[in-house]
């Protein structure tokens, strides 16, 4: 392996402007046919094998021409104080926004609150739903202006209007000021590093371009694999962070290669086939972690994670490639300043690395103890984690949603937000509406509903469906309870309907089913990512211990992030802090995005740190003195590539959405447990208290696994010693 990459490494280098054009090509290639491809569908999101996706799918069939998905606005009306919503100035305008509201061109139906009995007990509140033929993203500007008139006209009549569900709601968006800060960060990082300002733009510039290969990608290939700009948000995000730390590391260990007195096309070779090999197998174990979202059973979250994975590989083919080739016009503007100069000190020198390595290979046991205990208690809080779907109601007090879900539950009860919707299968009943009224009656009369509505049949009479409205909240564990209890009475109820079915769907109980599914895919998915990715260790440093010791700190360091974000999203501790006005259950895929995403991340980290000491072992070194002498060459690098990392993943905590701030906040608290306490504490810990044994393999295990020579053991037999005095590197492209 690490031959085969330092001649690839040398090719590039000195066919530069063949490889820097071929990588423009394919950028403007795929660029343009992305820009002819036709706009990919939007499959929205879908969960195949749960219930409420059954009877969703159900309700598309049995009620053609109006989509289920379409979107809705429900419009929550209160009246001044003192008065009632039944007053007749207040309920006229009403029934005019209403009126108005129904006239719009993509309007499926406008609901009158009087008629639909939509007004609560003491007449304070009222609602409207507005539904729509299309989806909230097919909405034209003119159908959103049309309906925010109506509603202006309502406001000038004395009534507060709010305004709840998906057709006016701005799409969530990105930490904006605070993203480009944290990017600004990983600029300046990158900087310090390198004392270079072509050190620090190299990276970022490879980065950039591959990104934008693989988004083009993405829209050119849209229409044939359904793919869309949300699928590449992962493929962004990873394609991005890989990129700069792949690059970072390649530029580092040929600046190392350098001031050992090496040509500059013998460092690039050099390089790649050092660090360009960690990168292969730092790649793979990202490319395992983001297939392996498959296994969740989720189209959309495997097509992001496909994609994503896509993405990676690309980065690691320009890292090896194109960052030689740029090496070759400017070999020597990579360099700091005292490279230049020629004043770089040699030898056997002392760093911040090696310094605080050997402060943990002599006190091995505190550092463990301390990092293992502090990990274990931030861990904790995830033992009470409820996993759910945020909505309205963890959005900020100041938009119009969040007051709209307050109203509604002042005046029709905490459970009016997240109503159960019930889809009545009668096509095999003697009596369909007989059967359609026994079904509400018995579900009626259940514990925790608090009323249902009339069923509303389809053309062909034969499915109904009707709303359940529970006595709770739609986040709380008592309406999850309620969901499992009307499903566990089914069978009974359905004995006395004479053929006729039902299932239980909407938002609340397919949040419900979606948690209980991810939940349960949790712990294959773990197996399968963490199973691969040992065995791929495995490889890279044949040893037993060390591929252990790297899953055992990763499941370390993810459970303490997962345990951060409960303690701040669900249980409020410091929430205030971070712009977090409501509590509730943590998004249901956060789980998983935290398991794939920092686990990829996390190996990166593992592969560069431990293959520097691998590679010094190999190399002479004793036990104790590989960690440190892997600390002095990748320390640096690697804290530099953390800092990136949580600088770019800290700028989505500045989002205004929940959601949001949630992947923000626990993927850069993940990348700090990670890097700075399992990485760069935990593990040079352990290594230094197995000392030999941690690089032990048995004989027969060496024979069958084959050497991929990531340390560049071959190399170093290969390639001559620099000669000991070297002029001072020229300041013009060399050949």
């Amino acid at each position: 392996m690490a031959t085969l990459l330092y001649h690839l490494g040398r090719v590039a280098f000195r066919w530069r402007w063949f490889v820097t054009l071929l990588w423009v090509a394919v950028l403007g290639a795929v660029g343009f046919a992305a820009a002819k491809a036709p706009a990919a569908p939007d499959d929205g999101f879908t969960m195949p094998g749960i219930e409420s996706q059954k009877a969703f799918d159900l309700l598309e069939q049995r009620f053609p021409g109006t989509a289920a998905d379409g979107a809705s606005a429900r419009i929550v009306f209160v009246a001044p104080n003192g008065e009632k919503v039944t007053a007749t100035e207040n309920r006229a305008a009403i029934e005019k926004l209403v009126t108005e509201a129904g006239d719009g061109s993509q309007v499926a139906s406008a609901v009158d609150p009087f008629t639909a009995q939509a007004v609560s007990k003491d007449a304070s509140t009222a609602y409207s739903t507005v539904t729509f033929k299309v989806k909230a993203d097919d909405l034209t500007d003119t159908a959103k202006t049309h309906l925010e008139r109506a509603i202006d006209t309502a406001r000038d009549a004395g009534l507060t209007v709010e305004v709840g569900g998906d057709a006016l709601a701005e799409k969530p968006a990105a930490g904006g000021s605070a993203e480009a800060i944290g990017i600004a960060i990983a600029a300046l990082v990158l900087l310090i590093t390198f004392g270079s300002l072509a050190a620090a733009g190299l990276p970022l510039l490879t980065a950039i371009l591959g990104v934008g290969i693989s988004m083009s990608a993405i829209l050119a290939l849209g229409t044939t694999f359904g793919l869309s700009e949300t699928t590449g948000t992962l493929a962004t995000m990873l394609g991005l962070a890989c990129g700069i730390d792949y690059a970072l590391f390649v530029v580092s260990r040929y600046r190392e290669e350098r001031a050992k007195g090496h040509a500059p096309r013998e460092a690039a070779g050099l390089a790649a086939g050092t660090a360009g090999s960690a990168v292969v197998f730092a790649g793979l174990t990202v490319v395992i972690a983001l297939a392996g979202l498959s296994v969740v059973g989720i189209p959309m979250l495997t097509k992001m994670g496909l994609a994503a994975a896509g993405a990676v590989l690309l980065a690691v083919l320009i890292c090896l490639t194109l960052v030689p080739a740029v090496l070759g016009f400017w070999p020597n503007a990579v360099l700091s300043r005292r490279e230049r100069r020629n004043k770089t000190k040699r030898g056997n020198g002392e760093n911040g690395g090696s310094r605080w390595a050997r402060v943990v290979v002599r006190h091995p046991v505190p550092v463990l103890m301390l990092g293992v205990v502090g990990l274990g208690a931030m861990a904790t809080p995830a033992l009470n984690l409820q996993l759910g779907m945020p909505g309205d109601e963890a959005k900020a007090t100041s938009t119009t949603e969040r007051r709209a879900y307050d109203d509604l539950a002042e005046g029709f009860g905490p459970g009016f937000n997240g109503p159960l919707t019930i889809v009545v299968d009668a096509k095999g009943a003697t009596d369909a509406k007989g059967a359609v009224a026994t079904i509400s009656k018995e579900i009626a009369a259940t514990d925790g509903v608090v009323s249902v509505s009339p069923a509303r049949f389809n053309q062909a009479g034969d499915t109904a469906v009707f709303a359940a409205t529970p006595t709770t909240s739609p986040t709380d564990e008592k309406t999850k309870d309620l969901v499992q209890k009307i499903r566990d009475e089914r069978p009974g109820i359905e004995s006395g309907t004479s053929g006729a079915s039902f299932e239980v769907t909407g938002t609340t109980a397919l949040n419900i089913d979606v948690a209980q599914k991810v939940q349960s895919a949790l712990i294959p998915y773990l197996a399968l990512v963490v199973g691969l990715a040992i065995v791929l260790l495995l490889l890279v440093f044949r040893s037993l211990l060390v591929p252990l010791k790297a899953a055992l700190g990763f499941l370390l360091s993810v459970l303490a992030a997962l345990g951060a974000v409960v303690a701040v999203f669900q249980e409020g501790h410091l929430a205030s802090w971070l712009g977090v006005e409501q509590t509730g259950p943590i998004m249901s895929l956060m789980p998983i995005f935290l398991v794939g995403i920092v686990f990829g991340l996390a190996m990166d980290y593992e592969v560069f740190l431990v293959s520097r000491m691998r590679e010094a072992y190999v190399h002479g070194d004793g036990p104790g003195q590989a960690v440190v002498s892997g600390f002095k060459h990748s320390a640096r690098v690697v804290v530099a590539a953390a800092l990136i990392m949580m600088a770019v993943f800290s700028g989505f905590i500045g989002a205004g959405e929940s959601m949001i701030k949630m992947i923000g906040f626990g993927l850069a608290i993940a990348v700090l447990f990670d890097a700075f306490v399992v990485r760069m504490a935990i593990v040079p810990a352990v290594l230094s208290l197995l000392g030999h044994k941690a690089w032990y393999l048995p004989r027969w295990l060496d024979r069958i696994l084959p050497s991929v020579d990531v340390e560049g053991e071959a190399l170093s037999r290969k390639v001559p010693a620099p000669v000991t005095e070297t002029p001072a590197p020229r300041l013009t492209p060399v050949p």
